[in-house]
């Protein structure tokens, strides 16, 4: 904390304005949250620590949903922990996010004509570098609007000097220990970004293709395949048959013509071809599918590369020089001519995988390429959580996790771009290869050459738990704050980031675990359920509703929908529901503090306390266990939900309304609620404050005078109950409920006054006789009074007299007719579930809801009898 965080703020007002501006007050708040040091957090603290490192965002992106999201539970459970007495660290920082980032400057020099070539290398890593200062880093101011309490003194970027040491680190050691290696390979190809991408960087679709069927081969020798790839027919090197398929054993180890070419290619028996699929025939194109390229290793095949790495066939010939998709129509043109085609199948829907950042059709490619051995690594990340080392939560994702370290295939981690950490292996003019730590000068003179490509983006974030504390240094902060405590993190991305980091942090840590839980959460969706999309016009700019509405409203909807591992629906009415939440807030603490609540002094014993009194501080402390309880969880949305309901219904629209009795009656029991309320609102703010930060630190400033409630101390169940005062308010507000239907369901208008008598004698509701009457508006019964209701509610009686307050005649009519619809339903309801051919035929779940109907039916014919048996006769 900063010297300023030790100076107390001058005294708040005492007066709040009439209405919440989140607009004026978020802004300014923030930045004096920031000023003050509250989110820097202090490696020589003797308190426990608490870490979480964020999920770096790119470099290029700016806040969407999921991202808000995540950042609002993150920063909830730091601001919380802090709040409890642990030195919370919350360290922000960015990706380098080497493909799009370099796609976006290349972009941009297009515009200006040129492209990185013209530039060169260290010209245009430069000119990224520029971009990267001048544009890069949006989010991050996006991140402060929407309240992360983040510890911005340690910021980092992948590309920082200490984390490039830490890139360089591991990579000499895993080099070293023979886990990183170089080999030729079959790897997913990006045509547009001409680079390798991993496999989890594809993303796949169903496209309308063709599938063709075709003779190779003469004569007897004649066999035929099938493909949706065409043009790799000039590429292929064998065909292969299942070794127990008869209608091809003759075949097998004789050569047979390959159209189009001057070549014959060999026949080979393989098992992993499927005799029941298509005509049991695969064409083996060994440079161009990985499928294809293990049989080829099995069988001495050659390896023929067909396309340059923009996807143009190279192949001398009438194709030499086509884009792949001409190349594949005019093949099959050929093929027809020549009368080669047996069937075409169009359209053919069938998978294709696509670049995931530029959506381009993804071409398997022979190449050669830098790998992790991942066997070991992968090993150790699923033993660690099947240990207990690491608890991944929900548990049920735990499968997911396994089904992806238990059959992951070695890591292709070199990429065909300029903008990342250069892979930091020489080579020298005899064929010399040496790879370089970071405090090793690389060999020099003539003929050696660095290798151009550089690593793979998750590689570098793969290290982000430890890196960003400054391994490979043991500094004070790495001391401190790993293991981190908590990853929290979209499950769709256990594949690239989650297993990543588990299998460096092993390796680099000597078996210390990255992290102690891994916390999964849902994606983002629509109102309905459905993805958002910019395309189908569903995509929000949670900026957009943060200006609308304030970042808490938009915190509040997000942290309300968050069930562990299920997606999140989110729709504006919900964000305008949290807004008014919002006001609610602010509207009941500025009643309290223009009555007078305070938290001076202690909290009176409870004999001093009235059953108003005692009543809410149980139900306060028992709010206080259970959000605990859900927090520790990672339950948000149902402590939101607990936190929202305790607020509003029992705080803001009983307690306050029953002390509003009380505040006019005055002496001591008024100033004995004074002080409940405002421990109860004190209380509440804090529980509230981690989710809805700016409401919350304006409102307990102003209503406790205290510096600021991020380093409040976080509530404690004191372990006070009193279920005799819950069962005695229980009862209060099922008389007001109860009564206050029948006004309505009589026509009587919320304000109107009736004169009433309250037999409350003998009833533990006899002390509440007050309140009763003013939240009920019921006058005292007067010279005149006659009784035409009475109802028996919660052992108490309410006689009310509805003289010349409704149509009597007219009530009973509707009454009359609303009976008759209920008695109705109930003998089609009964009708039905008595038919045993019926029951024997229907579903559960409609039984079930014919029983419903019966029941509820039954509730509104004993419902409106009453209400006609209290109506006075016309």
């Amino acid at each position: 904390m900063t010297e300023n965080a030790q100076q107390q703020p001058p005294a708040p007002d005492s007066e709040l304005p009439t209405q919440y501006a989140p607009a004026e007050v978020e802004g300014p708040l923030y930045e004096r949250w920031v000023e003050r040091g509250y989110f820097e957090a202090d490696a020589k603290s003797e308190k426990p620590p608490y870490t979480i490192v964020i999920p770096p965002p790119n470099v290029t992106g700016s806040l969407h949903l999921g991202h808000a999201f995540q950042h609002t539970l993150m920063d909830a459970l730091t601001r919380r922990k802090r709040m409890q007495g642990f030195e919370s660290l919350w360290l922000p920082g960015m990706d380098h996010a080497g493909i799009a980032t370099q796609n976006v400057v290349e972009r941009e020099l297009g515009k200006e004509g040129k492209s990185r070539h013209d530039l060169g290398r260290e010209a245009f890593v430069e000119r990224v570098w520029q971009w990267k200062d001048e544009y890069g880093g949006k989010i991050l101011g996006q991140m402060r609007r929407l309240g992360d309490g983040v510890d911005w003194s340690r910021e980092r970027f992948t590309m920082d000097e200490g984390l490039s040491q830490a890139v360089q680190t591991i990579f000499k050691r895993l080099y070293d220990d023979e886990l990183i290696y170089r080999a030729e390979r079959i790897i997913n190809w990006c045509p547009r970004c001409l680079t390798a991408i991993s496999d989890i960087e594809v993303e796949y679709q169903d496209d309308d293709g063709e599938l063709v069927s075709m003779k190779y081969g003469e004569g007897d020798d004649t066999i035929v395949v099938a493909t949706t790839r065409a043009e790799t027919m000039l590429g292929d090197t064998a065909v292969a048959v299942h070794p127990d398929d008869e209608r091809y054993r003759h075949l097998v180890g004789r050569r047979i013509k390959l159209p189009l070419t001057d070549r014959t290619i060999p026949v080979v028996a393989d098992t992993h071809v499927d005799p029941e699929f298509g005509t049991g025939a695969v064409k083996v194109t060994p440079a161009h599918d990985p499928n294809d390229f293990a049989i080829g290793q099995r069988h001495d095949l050659e390896s023929l590369t067909v396309m340059d790495e923009r996807g143009v066939i190279t192949v001398h010939g009438p194709f030499e020089g086509l884009d792949r998709f001409e190349a594949r129509s005019a093949i099959v043109a050929a093929l027809r001519a020549d009368g080669r085609i047996v069937a075409e199948k169009r359209p053919y829907v069938h998978s294709v995988g696509h670049c995931s950042r530029c959506k381009t059709t993804v071409e398997p490619r022979l190449s050669m390429q830098w790998w992790v051995k991942v066997a070991p690594l992968a090993k150790a990340a699923g033993d660690a959580v099947r240990d207990g080392r690491v608890k991944i939560h929900p548990q049920e994702m735990e499968k997911r996790y396994f089904d992806w370290v238990d059959n992951l295939h070695d890591w292709c981690i070199s990429r065909q771009l300029w903008w990342g950490h250069r892979i930091p292996v020489w080579y020298g003019p005899d064929g010399e290869v040496v790879c370089v730590g970071p405090d090793e000068e690389p060999p020099s003179g003539e003929g050696w050459t660095q290798d151009s490509d550089v690593l793979d983006t998750w590689f570098s974030s793969g290290l982000w738990p430890f890196s960003t504390l400054g391994w490979p240094e043991q500094t004070p902060d790495l001391k401190k704050f790993y293991t981190t405590d908590v990853l929290l993190t979209g499950h769709d991305i256990i594949f690239f980031w989650v297993a990543r980091m588990m299998m460096f942090g092993l390796y680099a840590m000597d078996g210390e675990v990255p992290f102690k839980t891994i916390a999964l959460t849902g994606l983002v969706r629509d109102q309905f359920g459905k993805k958002m999309s910019k395309s189908s016009g569903t995509a929000v700019d949670p900026l957009d509703w943060m200006n609308a509405y304030g970042s808490d409203a938009v915190r509040f909807t997000l942290a309300k929908g968050a069930n562990p591992g299920t997606d999140v629906p989110i729709g504006e009415d919900w964000v305008q529901a949290s807004r008014n939440f919002a006001n609610k807030l602010w509207n009941a603490t500025r009643f309290a503090l223009m009555n007078g609540a305070t938290i001076e002094g202690d909290l009176p014993p409870a004999e001093q306390l009235s059953a108003t009194d005692r009543w809410i501080l149980s139900r306060l402390n028992e709010t206080v266990a259970e959000v605990d309880a859900l927090y520790d969880d990672f339950q948000f949305a149902k402590l939101s939900d607990a936190l929202y309901h305790f607020a509003w219904d029992e705080v803001f629209d009983w307690y306050v309304e029953l002390s509003k009795t009380t505040f006019m009656a005055g002496g001591e029991p008024a100033e004995v609620s004074k002080r409940v309320l405002g421990e109860v609102l004190d209380v509440t703010l804090k529980l509230l404050h981690p989710i809805v930060p700016f409401v919350t630190e304006t409102l307990w400033t102003t209503l406790t005078g205290g510096e600021s409630v991020v380093i409040a101390d976080w509530p404690k169940d004191s372990g006070f109950r009193d279920s005799a005062a819950e069962k005695e308010i229980e009862t209060l507000q099922q008389v007001i409920t109860e009564v206050r239907r029948f006004r309505a369901d009589q026509g009587l208008q919320p304000g109107q006054r009736v004169p009433a008598r309250l037999t409350l004698d003998g009833t533990a509701l006899a002390p509440h006789e007050a309140a009763i009457r003013q939240l009920l508006r019921l006058q005292p019964e007067g010279d005149t009074f006659a009784a035409t209701a009475t109802l028996p509610v919660g052992g108490a009686t309410v006689a009310l007299d509805l003289s010349g307050t409704i149509d009597i005649a007219a009530e009973r009519k509707r009454l009359a007719k609303d009976l008759a619809a209920a008695e109705k339903e109930k003998a089609q309801a009964t009708a039905k579930l008595g038919n045993e051919a019926f029951l024997a035929k229907a579903p559960d779940n409609v039984v079930d809801k014919i029983r419903g109907r019966l029941t509820k039916a039954d509730e509104d014919i004993a419902r409106i009898k009453n209400q006609l048996d209290g109506l006075p006769e016309a």
